[in-house]
Parts: structure tokens; sequence; C-alpha cells
């Protein structure tokens, strides 16, 4: 029923504005693939009696089960779902051969010094920094378990002329909303107490084969005694799938331009309510001040590096922005109070081949939520 009821807000607000999403039937996050790391005859990394293929099978199947406790419509895959060894060429086949518009790797941490505490969020990138590139060796590492690896991986080359390009491919393509996807989930483990280390970039294996938005999450470190018990209890385990849920959840409404009220799982058993809209339908009429304070940009990119906002960087876009935020860089195109008029703006960029660019709403320079836009709008 609340699910009908936020069709026909949307609707409507399409008809009101004038305007509909550029082929809205394909637009969204409808099929999600949850990767527990590990499995079977490959432990992880250990810390007591905590195996990591334990710990991230557990917060796995907890976040499976909140969004579709949340959504009907989003489909959850599992790459699995029991203690079972999957190579990383089939996680990723999996994946790509469910055409999933969101990838979700889950894995626990370890490192040589047992104070490291906290969680970080890769995606794929070059391995800029040493302790990256051993986080990314350390998970690579699971493919001489397979059998005939040399053969299986023999594109994997960091550094090779192939390698590159398809670096570079994966990194026009996806690596923009797997920076924005990754930013939600630290700043969800932030809330709840985490040590927030970082969006990272480095070389996965696993990221490297999937074709769509991917993260790779470190949800902490065995090897620390602390952590340990942390990642080892339920509840703690829950909590972190919320956490993931919640910043899953923002991501969701980003890309679908919907802003949606969530439950706030952590403090449930179970997920049986449905999230209901806030959204309103903007009124640009009236010239109110706060409609003038509002405003609407595209963003099409994000970068862990900083770039020139020109043209032949932008694929020749014109009027781009630069927005900083603890190190990392969301870039921007456009520049209007007019939502219908962003729509237009928004299929442009798409058209240049940003095909995930969303409209970002700012108010005095800052960005916020759309419902917050909207309901400013109405004032």
């Amino acid at each position: 029923m609340k699910r009908t009821f936020l069709l026909i807000v949307l609707l409507t607000t399409i008809i009101v504005l004038g305007f509909a999403p550029e082929k809205a039937p394909d637009i969204g996050i409808k099929k999600v693939v949850i990767d527990a790391g590990h499995g079977g005859h490959d432990p992880g990394c250990q810390g007591g009696s905590a195996n990591e293929k334990d710990v991230a099978l557990a917060i796995a199947l907890r976040l499976g089960q909140v969004i579709k406790g949340n959504y009907d419509d989003v489909e959850v895959i599992y790459t699995r779902d029991k203690d079972v060894f999957v190579t990383l060429e089939n996680r990723a086949k999996i994946a790509n051969d469910a055409k999933a518009d969101l990838f979700i790797c889950v894995h626990a941490n370890a490192n040589d010094n047992k104070s490291a505490h906290g969680t970080e969020t890769f995606v794929m990138g070059t391995n800029k920094e040493k302790a990256n590139k051993e986080v990314a060796k350390r998970e690579n590492d699971v493919i001489l378990m397979e059998d005939n690896y040399e053969t299986k991986y023999s594109d994997f080359k960091p550094g090779t002329a192939e390698y590159n390009a398809a670096l570079d491919a994966y990194q026009r393509a996806y690596q923009a909303q797997s920076i924005e996807f990754a930013i939600k989930i630290q700043e969800q483990f932030s809330k709840i107490g985490r040590k927030n280390r970082g969006v990272k970039q480095a070389g996965f294996l696993v990221l490297y084969r999937t074709a769509m938005p991917s993260v790779l999450i470190e949800t902490g470190f065995l090897t620390n005694k602390e952590e340990q018990d942390f990642l080892s209890s339920p509840e703690k385990q829950k909590l972190l799938a919320g956490s993931i849920f919640k910043a899953f959840n923002d991501y969701k409404n980003d890309v679908e331009g919907i802003d949606i009220k969530i439950i706030d799982d952590s403090q449930k058993d179970d997920a049986h309510e449905k999230p209901t809209t806030e959204t309103k339908v903007m009124n640009n009429a009236g010239g109110q001040s706060n409609t003038a304070q509002v405003t609407y940009r595209i963003q099409i990119a994000s970068s862990t590096n900083k770039v020139e906002t020109k043209g032949y960087n932008f694929k020749g876009l014109t009027e781009l922005y630069e927005y900083e935020q603890r190190g990392l860089y969301r870039y921007y195109t456009g520049k209007t109070s007019n939502l219908g008029e962003a729509s237009k703006i928004q299929g442009l960029a798409r058209e240049k081949g940003y095909k995930d660019a969303f409209v970002v709403p700012f108010y005095k320079g800052e960005k916020i939520s759309m419902s917050k836009a909207i309901g400013l709008t109405n004032k």
C-alpha cells in the first residue's frame, strides 16, 4: 500500500513538473549482489576464535534481510549464503550475469599492528599507498587456493597497458558512483562510533571484474582483540548491517531522485515496515526567498584526485563546479533553481556518457536532501 502511494506521488510530481526521467524504467537500484568474503576452506583473516568468513557472512545475510524487508522491488542476490568456497572469478560472474546495479563485498581486516582499528571502504583503483596494497594483496591471494589461477586471472596484471586500459574504462563508467556509495557507508559507520579510516582505492580483483558500481567494505580488524569481540557479536553485526543499509538507502534515493524515510533497523529484530515518502509536489510559483536559495546541480563524477574543471576533462560539458569534502572531490554541471530544468541538464549529461548522473540540491552553498529542498521551496 505504501509502495503504491510512493509511486503515485512520484508520478504526480512528474506530471506537475512537466517532465519525465530519461529511460525511467532502466534507472534505479533493482538488483543488488551481496558478496560475503572468503568461505569454505578459506577462512580469511583470523582473530582468536573468530574467522573473517563467518563475520562477513553474518553481516552480509543480515544486510540482505534488511534490504528485502524494506524494498519489495529490489532483488537481493548472494554470492554465497552458507559456508562454501566461491572463486573470485565466480563472485564477479554472479554479479555480471545478473546485470546487477550494485555490488557490495563484505570483509574483515587484519594488521600486524594489533592496535589498528576502524572501518574503511575500497573502490577499484590504483594502489597508491603501501597499506592499500597490503589489504588488496591479502584479499587477492585467495586465488592461490584456486586451480589454474594463473590462466584464469592472466588479465589481472597491475601496471600493464591492458590492465590500465581496463581500469580507465571502469573508472569512467562506475567509479564516481562507487565512491559516492563508499562515502555514505563510511559516514554511517562514523555515526555508530566506528573510527572512519576513509574511502580508499586499490586493485581488488573481485572489483576489477564487476561491471557495475562496486565497493569492498573492511568492517574492522579481527587482529585487534576489542574489534574481534565487536565483530563477533550478533548485535554488533546487526548494527554494522543496519549502517550499510542506511548508506544503501541514501544511495538508492540519490540515484532514483526520491527521498524516503527509513527504518532504524539497528533497534529492531526484523524490518516489517516499508519506507514512506516524505516528498511533496514542488510548486515553482511564488518566488519565495527560500526558492531563490535552493539550487540544483547535476553530479557527474567523484574522485579522490582533484580534476581541473575544464570541458575537455568532462566530455565537453560546461558550467562545472567542484565540491570538496574530507579529501574527496565531487563534480557537477549546471546550476538552476528549477527542478524541471535540472532534469533536462541531467538528460544532457547522460547523453554525454554520464549515465549515472543525478540531481543534487544545494541550500546556501551546502548539499541538502531532496525532501528538505522541496520543503524549503514550498515554504
